[in-house]
């Protein structure tokens, strides 16, 4: 047993010299390194988490990642927002934007990116304006009801140009869920 032990201790001893040589070498090479920002990344080398939406206009959300799960939703519209939150193999955790989360096969996923006007406010008597240009100074295209499905084609970081239903124009960075705050989408 006391032979075991001293090779325990060894062993320990070795990698602790490993460690701190390790971790001097890492932070030096850290330090030299320039600056770049934090993005969490999944299994797929893509960025956790982003938006995508759906392909299918029926598309099955599970309450875990496989085909064994019970489905816990039916999405019934193709183009719908969804945010990734987690990846698991070929699965993507996903919220949708009312909040509720599931598991959706990749396969039923699209990197084209739509948005939901101001889904916060369905229900209420609210009108957005979708506009000529980006800020408040262009006329107006068309007016859009909360909870309207659009196509994002360039995000500046404040506005977004959207088409919806074949009118395109500007719209608020704020009023659609879909796209990060101060995120720059090109077309």
């Amino acid at each position: 047993m006391s032979g075991f032990v001293s090779l325990c201790r060894t062993v320990s001893a070795a990698l602790l010299a490993l460690a701190v040589v390790s971790t001097g070498t890492l932070t030096s090479s850290v330090a030299a390194a320039p600056a770049s920002p934090d993005v969490t990344r999944g299994p797929s080398g893509l960025p956790l988490p982003r938006f995508v939406s759906l392909k299918s206009a029926k598309v099955n959300s599970r309450i875990g990642p496989g085909v064994n799960y019970a489905v816990d939703w039916m999405y019934m519209k193709p183009g719908l927002p969804m945010e990734i939150i987690q990846e698991y193999d070929n699965w993507r955790r996903v919220r949708d934007s009312d909040g509720a989360e599931g598991w959706i096969n990749q396969s039923l996923l699209s990197g084209r990116r739509t948005g939901i006007v101001a889904p916060w406010q369905k229900g209420k008597k609210a009108q957005i304006g979708l506009m000529a240009e980006p800020g408040n100074s262009g006329g107006t295209v068309a007016t859009i009801e909360p909870g309207v499905v659009g196509t994002i084609k360039v995000c500046n970081g404040d506005w977004c140009e959207m088409t919806f239903s074949g009118h395109t124009g500007w719209i608020n960075q704020s009023l659609v869920w879909g796209v990060y705050p101060g995120e720059t989408i090109k077309d």
